[in-house]
């Protein structure tokens, strides 16, 4: 049995600290930093007017807080499963801008996003702990009702190939990232929560949905191993 949701929260409810820098939050994806930096310059490149941004699974804030670099004073909507997450996002974006800054507690499955409620979409590594392929449509679909014409979102996250050799190579140089990151040790401490919490899906699955709920202009950023950033724009 996978993790449930509140499983979930309470381990990201201990791991605020983790989360808090812009330089090492994420550190057990492979190129963190650089699809921190690719997001937000593609967002703010594509959305350029845009007003009001909605950070899925948002942790401490640092997508967006990089996205504030470039597009600043957007009113921001930070949506986590954890309160202390959301609480220590709302203290760094609200230092950073001078928009509305707006928590909500929630599960992205069952939350209401409203119809062309937002210019853009961030989500990083939440999307894999949807579960069935209707949870993914239905998530995915939310988020183009959601934008607004002219808006886009931008995914980071992790995945996994629908080639069983591939995924066993992806797999094992994943695995030296970690080792060589810190130790053997820590490597099976992320494999082991990863077995655990998530099932991701493969890139080219989740570029077929944005095309399937209507996004019409996709692009892939950046992928290495089982990490992939990538996005769409909806018609203006």
């Amino acid at each position: 049995m996978k993790s449930s949701v509140d499983e979930i929260r309470q381990r990201f409810d201990a791991d605020v600290e983790r989360f808090s820098n812009l330089e090492t939050g994420q550190s057990a994806t492979v190129d963190a930093p650089l699809a921190m930096l690719l997001v937000a310059q593609v967002a703010a490149a594509v959305s350029p007017e845009a007003r009001h941004v909605f950070d899925v699974g948002c942790g401490a804030g640092n997508y967006t807080l990089r996205l504030l670099e470039l597009l600043p004073g957007l009113d921001c909507t930070l949506i986590d499963l954890s309160r202390p997450m959301l609480d220590r996002a709302a203290e760094r974006v609200g230092q950073k801008t001078a928009g509305r800054v707006t928590t909500l507690q929630s599960d992205i499955r069952t939350l209401e996003l409203g119809d062309s409620s937002c210019d853009l979409i961030l989500a990083s590594a939440v999307l894999h702990h949807l579960r069935t392929d209707e949870e993914w449509q239905s998530v995915f679909a939310k988020f183009y009702r959601a934008l607004r014409p002219g808006g886009s979102i931008w995914i980071f996250d992790l995945i996994e190939s629908s080639i069983a050799p591939v995924q066993t190579l992806m797999w094992k140089r994943y695995g030296e990232y970690l080792s060589n990151f810190k130790d053997e040790a820590y490597r099976d401490h992320v494999f082991n929560y990863i077995e655990q919490e998530d099932t991701p899906r493969p890139l080219m699955y989740q570029l077929d949905l944005l095309r399937e709920v209507g996004f019409e202009h996709v692009e892939i950023l950046h992928k290495n191993s089982c990490f992939a950033a990538f996005g769409a724009a909806k018609r203006g």
